[in-house]
């Protein structure tokens, strides 16, 4: 039974990550689309390819959602793996909701939100599952700035590690390549306030901010450009900020469901579900929030086929209904959202890529003039970004209710 659980686990965070793929294909090429610069199919292709890229780029987002959202040790490894399907069911079923009505919320938020609502369920509504704020100390090698290497005096340091005392204390200098570095204790800062809700509201600010200000510095840039100049130098600049979207895209969202499978791995394990396995199954056992490399490949490999079928639904909210885009404002707003984006990732912040491409769309939108926005469409977009994350947790809650209530899940 806990290798059946185990399985389901993997299938069903495929199913996410598949729906994730083709729900989320607008936010990396609607501009593309929108802006005419490459059909829907070639537009697709594109995006699948950098979307599988991405996805093999990193692991910061997969080591935070298997470790930094809720705490394990409240939950009894017999019934990990069954939270886990019912955090994906939610955020599935949300993202299905959210698909038909043609609405671009968040797949982020929406797994998310299952995890948190579903972990709180299983625990018999206790909320320290939640890690909110999470602080770790750890030892960073930063240059060492003048005022410090100033109290050295005299004192010559050897290539590679020095200890010396300034005064009270004990400091530690590396001498590398030429440049005098210091070790430093630093805070990382992990929990769901860092890595999820603070992300939730900067990402949008930083999307409609930096699209208004680049797309400001565009028009002063080509405000003696012919039009048909713009169209072509932007068109074919275009590409290359859809790749970027693309690749950004790939290296955030395709990481969450690499997160959720190892989390059910890290469970299996040390719950001892392995231990009278057969020896072929060796390669499911790991301790390491860190995902193994097949997780990592099949994770990429999924997100790009779900690519690959489309998000027509999405594609025309974002695309075409929105604002009007001409290439350079598909420029603009695919560089900025990418940018957002790639900087989240590397940071370990499972940020929405609905919300970066949304709001930079905006931001593009309110560049141009204010009219060219539509207000209407904008209201319902951000009804759907307000709903996602306790609607996705509340599905996910009443699935582990309603699985206990009907004996498939241990009490």
């Amino acid at each position: 039974m806990t290798l059946t659980i185990i399985i389901t686990v993997i299938i069903v965070a495929l199913i996410f990550e598949y729906i994730n793929g083709f729900h989320d294909t607008a936010n990396s090429i609607a501009t593309v689309v929108g802006t005419k610069v490459l059909t829907p199919r070639q537009a697709i292709i594109l995006a699948a390819l950098t979307n599988l890229v991405g996805a093999l780029a990193g692991d910061a987002v997969a080591k935070t959602v298997t470790s930094g959202i809720v705490d394990m040790k409240f939950i009894a490894s017999g019934v990990a793996q069954h939270m886990l399907v019912c955090a994906l069911l939610g955020g599935i079923i949300w993202n299905l909701i959210t698909w038909w009505f043609g609405l671009p919320s968040s797949s982020s938020h929406a797994m998310i939100g299952g995890l948190c609502g579903a972990g709180i369920a299983i625990t018999n509504d206790n909320w320290s599952v939640l890690k909110w704020i999470e602080l770790k100390s750890k030892k960073e090698l930063v240059a060492a700035p003048a005022d410090v290497l100033s109290q050295l005096g005299d004192r010559v340091l050897e290539v590679g590690t020095n200890a010396v005392t300034l005064g009270t204390n004990q400091m530690v200098f590396v001498l590398k390549g030429g440049q005098t570095l210091m070790e430093t204790t630093v805070v990382d800062k992990g929990g769901i306030f860092y890595k999820v809700v603070i992300p939730m509201f900067s990402s949008p600010i930083a999307g409609f901010t930096f699209g208004l200000l680049i797309m400001g510095a565009l028009y002063a840039l080509c405000r003696s450009w012919r039009p048909t100049t713009v169209n072509r130098v932007f068109g074919k600049l275009q590409l290359v900020s859809a790749g970027y979207m693309g690749f950004s895209h790939g290296l955030n969202d395709a990481q969450k469901t690499m997160g959720i499978i190892t989390l059910g791995l890290v469970a299996a394990t040390t719950g001892g579900a392995f231990a009278d396995a057969p020896e072929w199954m060796s390669f499911l056992k790991t301790e390491d929030s860190k995902p193994m490399t097949w997780v990592k490949v099949i994770c990429a490999i999924t997100m790009a086929a779900g690519t690959a079928a489309g998000g027509w639904r999405i594609i025309k909210t974002l695309g075409h209904k929105m604002v009007k885009l001409q290439p350079v404002h598909g420029f603009a707003a695919e560089t900025t959202a990418a940018s957002v984006l790639f900087v989240a990732g590397h940071l370990g912040m499972p940020v929405s890529t609905t919300h970066a491409i949304s709001t930079s769309i905006m931001g593009v939108g309110c560049a141009k003039r204010f009219s060219a926005l539509k207000l209407t469409v904008v209201e319902r977009v951000v009804w759907a970004w307000i709903l996602t994350l306790p609607a996705a947790g509340g599905l996910a809650y009443g699935l582990v209710k309603l699985g206990r209530a009907m004996g498939a899940i241990p009490s």
